[in-house]
């Protein structure tokens, strides 16, 4: 077993407030707008708060895996962060034990925010930490935050509330 961790860090000309609002709150934004990847998220549990546990269906030519079930952890509206956990799905039981997240949207100074997002994982028994596999990870996710994003800053009037 190998712990591991992987840390993006991308700048956005979106306030941090609106993007948490789209990003966070907004449980079906990636689905309508990217639904190549996304089939659906629904709720198994809860409602969105800390303990609501979800499921997340993508597309059957999107990824290496259908599902992935998440358990929220925190939802601090105050600071802007929001954690999860893997609970089932995804790489789980493929190639990783375990699989821990944390997004934090930071205003930054004269306008716009920074989104840090870590994930903390272990892999399975025999599995190695593979940097060419996390690397071209980062860039997945990179890519699908500016995809959102880009509807964000191209619908100036949603998710300022």
């Amino acid at each position: 077993m190998v712990a591991g961790s992987l840390t993006i860090q991308v700048e956005s000309e979106v306030a941090a407030k609106r993007l948490w609002n789209a990003l966070v709150k907004d449980h079906s934004l990636i689905a309508r707008e990217m639904p190549e990847l996304c089939a659906g998220v629904t709720f198994l549990e809860g409602n969105g708060g800390v303990g609501s546990i979800k499921q997340i269906n993508f597309t059957s030519g999107a990824t290496e895996f259908s599902y992935v079930k998440e358990r929220v952890d925190v939802l601090d509206e105050e600071n802007l962060i929001y954690s999860y956990t893997d609970l089932e799905g995804g790489e789980l039981g493929k190639n990783l034990a375990s699989a821990e997240f944390s997004v934090k949207m930071s205003p930054k100074a004269g306008g716009g925010s920074v989104v840090t997002q870590i994930c903390n994982f272990d892999t399975l028994p025999g599995v190695p930490r593979e940097e060419a596999k996390l690397e071209a990870m980062k860039g997945q996710l990179i890519a699908l935050f500016k995809k959102l994003e880009a509807y964000v800053i191209a619908n100036p009037t949603l998710y300022n509330a």
